[in-house]
């Protein structure tokens, strides 16, 4: 896509429409106006449109069309802008750029913005650059964040490249920055880390946004320190308490809706039951994965969800439209059909059911009824986006092995350890992390696990199995152990992902430690990915070739895969909703309470590295 013209460039064309000496490229005829900015519904409105951009809005467009005009007849839907997710992970829908894109056009979504931290832990800046620039020849708006935490905690994991004040500010200059991604090293924020703070200072200096995130449940000293640091909204909320103290210390409460996140429900409270200013919240996905774009939908998902919690609909439609784009300081480009903003625009005949009907961005019809009308040509990522899974050694099941030891190393250089055995057949009373369904939190569990020849074993009736981080960026060989509790596994089975939040190195989980390894060595094989093993047999796959985060398929493809591996998921006993996105994020080390890393067991309440063992 060529570069989008500005309102500057074209206020006498648009004048001239309006005025009606010039002919609109587009009219559409007897619309129902959802105005953004006044909170109305107004009837019998018809928009023009020239050169991509909105030249008039009221009751008679008919002076705007000429021999070559395109007439739409709205024949009395709704008119309403199109939608923006206001911070959300391409990587996570397991696809690039170009095709989540391709899947999200047809729900409505007409601009996104997109935090690349994911490969940006993996390739590091021309990571960032490359999807930078694939967002660039994009049909829609998609604006991109500049990653700040790689990684997102120092010393507490090891990714595959850094990121820090230089690139940073360096990256303030690219043309389709918008500002800095989720502050994640929140501790380093109120410590005063000077890394964070050069970063957060470069993107103020530059005029653009800082993004945040505080994963903490603490509201007292600690995150007003944060707020100081210069964070604008954080999406981390899951509480009633977490909103109301956001907006009152001015930031914006992002309301997050992904595949596995629900935590609108207990926030819009705010607006619903106490009364705050809606124009303080905004609806986003944070992460969605394709099977979740293909099948549910994307914002338009999030707008019906949040709608159902008792929001108007136009203000629920604000707080993905309006809101989103003052907050990013773009609402003279998006976020309303207004004059001199883009012609994206979305036909809709029920504003709280919410079927996309029509998709018009940029003053093209982009999809009708659910099917994208245009075709988008795929983006070729060069050569050292792929190959990425460096493991260093064929991985056996001995690399799973969990020494019962007194005095265990906190960071172990592969499976086996060091230590003193304990007696076997005594038990062993060891950490566990407790997944939380639909929540990225987890819980900080303790267990008391059998003994078997001096390992320490799973324990199905507790629903506990092994959890091993497999580093993959510099080919150490290096496996950290640990064990998971909630996934419900009842066979011998394991599933492996290269998609680990944040560090993004290996995640396996399983019952078997047989499995564990042939799952990771086939994800070593196909250049990463996610796969499922069952009994010794590989019973689902979903190659992720770049940088072992994203496939190069249609998103239609890779949801099928991906729904084959929920499925497989579930052969092995689990029943966690979206269990997938569960396990991608149990190496995540700023978010409570208890995850894995390459560096051990991270107690993240407190920022240390715990032993597996507990004396």
């Amino acid at each position: 896509m060529t570069t989008p013209t500005t309102w500057s460039q074209l206020t006498q064309t648009l004048v001239a429409v309006a005025m009606g000496r010039q002919p609109a490229d587009l009219v559409i005829c007897d619309g129902r106006w959802v105005n953004v900015h006044s909170g109305e519904i107004i009837p019998h409105t018809d928009v023009a449109v020239t050169r991509g951009r909105i030249a008039y809005v009221g009751e008679d467009a008919s002076h705007t069309i000429g021999e070559g005009t395109r007439v739409i007849e709205a024949g009395g839907r709704y008119l309403v802008p199109g939608l923006c997710d206001a911070h959300m992970h391409v990587e996570s829908g397991m696809v690039t750029v170009t095709e989540f894109a391709r899947a999200v056009i047809p729900h409505g979504t007409t601009s996104m913005f997109i935090d690349p931290h994911e490969i940006a832990n993996v390739l590091g800046l021309p990571g960032v650059r490359l999807m930078h620039d694939e967002a660039a020849t994009l049909p829609i708006n998609v604006y991109v964040q500049m990653p700040s935490c790689v990684p997102s905690a120092p010393g507490l994991e090891t990714p595959g490249a850094s990121i820090g004040p230089a690139e940073v500010a360096e990256a303030m200059t690219w043309p389709g920055i918008i500002g800095l991604g989720e502050m994640m090293n929140f501790p380093g924020v109120y410590l005063g880390d000077d890394r964070m703070h050069a970063e957060m200072a470069a993107t103020l200096r530059a005029g653009r946004v800082v993004g945040g995130h505080y994963a903490s449940p603490d509201l007292g000293r600690a995150f007003h320190g944060y707020v100081a640091g210069g964070p604008a909204d954080d999406h981390e909320g899951t509480r009633l308490e977490d909103a109301i103290a956001r907006v009152r210390q001015g930031m914006k409460a992002m309301l997050r809706l992904g595949s596995a996140w629900y935590d609108v429900a207990s926030q819009v409270r705010a607006i619903t039951e106490l009364g705050l200013d809606s124009r303080n919240f905004i609806l986003c996905t944070d992460d969605s994965h394709s099977g979740t774009l293909v099948g549910e939908g994307h914002m338009d998902r999030v707008v019906r969800h949040a709608i159902a919690q008792g929001l108007r609909p136009v203000t629920a439609i604000q707080m993905a439209t309006l809101n989103t784009a003052l907050h990013f300081g773009v609402e003279k480009d998006i976020g309303s059909i207004t004059p001199g903003r883009y012609a994206d625009i979305v036909l809709t005949s029920d504003l709280s059911a919410l079927p996309i009907e029509l998709v018009i961005a940029h003053g093209e019809v982009l999809a009708e009824n659910g099917h994208i009308l245009i075709d988008i040509p795929p983006y070729s990522y060069p050569d050292f986006a792929v190959g990425t899974v460096r493991l260093g050694k064929r991985l056996a099941a001995a690399d799973f092995d969990v020494p019962a030891l007194a005095d265990p190393p906190l960071t172990p250089p592969t499976g086996r350890g060091i230590g003193l055995p304990l007696p076997g057949g005594e038990g062993c009373r060891v950490r566990v992390i407790g997944v939380v369904e639909n929540q990225a939190p987890t819980k900080a569990l303790e267990a008391t696990l059998p003994v078997v020849d001096g390992l320490i074993q799973p324990d199905e009736a507790q629903d506990v199995c092994h959890i091993a981080l497999v580093e993959r960026h510099r080919a150490t060989g290096a496996v950290t152990n640990g064990f998971v509790g909630g996934f419900g596994f009842n066979v011998p089975c394991a599933v492996a992902s290269t998609v680990a939040h944040d560090s993004h190195h290996m995640i396996v989980v399983g019952t078997d430690k047989g499995d564990m390894a042939r799952a990771a060595n086939r994800l070593g094989e196909v250049g990463g990915g996610v796969v499922v093993f069952k009994e010794g047999r590989e019973i689902a796959l979903v190659e992720l070739p770049i940088a072992g985060l994203m496939s190069n398929e249609r998103a239609e493809v890779v949801a099928a895969k991906a729904e084959r591996m929920g499925a497989a998921l579930v052969e092995c006993g689990c029943t966690l909703h979206n269990a997938y996105m569960q396990l991608s994020l149990l190496a995540l080390v700023v978010i409570p309470e208890l995850r894995i890393s390459d560096r051990g067991i991270v107690d993240v309440r407190r920022f240390e590295v715990m032993p597996l063992v507990i004396d």
